[in-house]
């Protein structure tokens, strides 16, 4: 049984947990509304998801669409759609796959090239725009914070971790109350 302490320190944790989320759950949907007006400057029809295919190939080198949708944690059939029309609007191109000719890999164009540097200088003016007045300490000090937040989300399995306690566990049809009180 967890002693009085252990589950404070776990109250304070979950706590302190939550106030994460609800701020990254923040960022995020402020970073989701900046990359949309972003993504309304580039060519008609690109979505604002497909410039982070077009980045992950700019800075990997050309790739098959199953390690691109590894690398983007996505869906196979969600890559093959959006590299789809990137390909129709020209910012990318199939290549012969040097290690099996039956397969092709996928590489930026020039004009792909060019959108991507185009988005990623707006972007860069946008985040200057934003931190201005910030101590450079600051901005430095974040970078290393998301940096590290960034490699502890892809070191932690998600799968290894009960999402679910004992305590918010649903009642089953045999069981009363189901040890949810709150």
């Amino acid at each position: 049984m967890a002693s009085t302490a252990q589950q404070a320190s776990n109250h304070e944790d979950l706590d302190t947990a939550d106030a994460l989320g609800t701020q990254l759950i923040r960022f995020v949907r402020l970073l989701n509304r900046a990359t949309a007006q972003l993504a309304k400057a580039q060519p008609d029809g690109i979505e604002q998801g497909t410039f982070a295919i077009l980045g992950t190939l700019v800075r990997s080198g050309p790739q098959r669409t199953s390690a691109l949708a590894e690398l983007l944690h996505t869906e196979i059939s969600t890559v093959s759609r959006q590299t789809g029309v990137l390909v129709q609007h020209g910012l990318l191109q199939r290549q012969a796959d040097p290690d099996d000719g039956r397969a092709c890999l996928l590489a930026p164009t020039d004009k792909g090239l060019r959108v991507y540097e185009g988005a990623r200088a707006a972007r860069n003016r946008w985040l200057a725009a934003t931190v201005r007045e910030w101590d450079p300490a600051d901005v430095e000090h974040l970078i290393r914070l998301l940096d590290r937040l960034n490699s502890d989300l892809l070191d932690n399995d998600l799968n290894a971790v009960p999402l679910v306690d004992g305590a918010d566990r649903p009642a089953t049809s045999g069981e009363a109350g189901g040890g949810n009180d709150r």
